[in-house]
């Protein structure tokens, strides 16, 4: 019992120190509150933007790309990051053939950063209509604000 109580208490203090050095980010999104994620997470000096899609016209995958690197910049800045920050993008395309498409809005955003990067083809997105989603990793040199 005793030892339960160390274990216990152990876990409590890590729990509380992740929880204070950890923001949060929304965009308000009804799938955050749905699914239980944040847009962005920021614990310490790294940043993680969730899978973001984006909006555009029908068939229009480069402009949904660039809404949704637009939608990225956006967590970024208000977990403190830039897309300077971003050591690693991953694209995730439902016609892997339009992959220059997606790649070129990705060199417009990215082309002087140049993380690491993926794309891969998968089967479907959450909604018929998304053909890209995207999700970001980033580092900040700087504390946090």
């Amino acid at each position: 019992m005793f030892r339960d109580h160390i274990v216990a208490t152990a876990e409590d203090r890590y729990r509380d120190r992740m929880t204070a050095n950890r923001k949060l980010v929304s965009s308000g999104s009804e799938f955050e509150s749905t699914v239980g994620y944040s847009r962005a997470v920021r614990v310490g000096p790294y940043v993680a933007v969730a899978g973001t899609t984006g909006a555009g016209p029908a068939g229009d995958i480069a402009e949904q790309t660039r809404d949704a690197l637009r939608r990225i910049e956006i967590a970024l800045h208000q977990a403190g990051a830039t897309l300077t920050d971003v050591v690693r993008t991953r694209m995730f395309v439902t016609d892997i053939s339009r992959w220059r498409e997606v790649g070129a809005v990705h060199a417009e955003v990215f082309g002087e950063i140049r993380p690491a990067a993926s794309m891969v083809e998968v089967s479907a997105l959450i909604a018929p209509e998304l053909m890209v989603e995207i999700e970001v990793d980033a580092y900040v040199e700087s504390p946090a604000s």
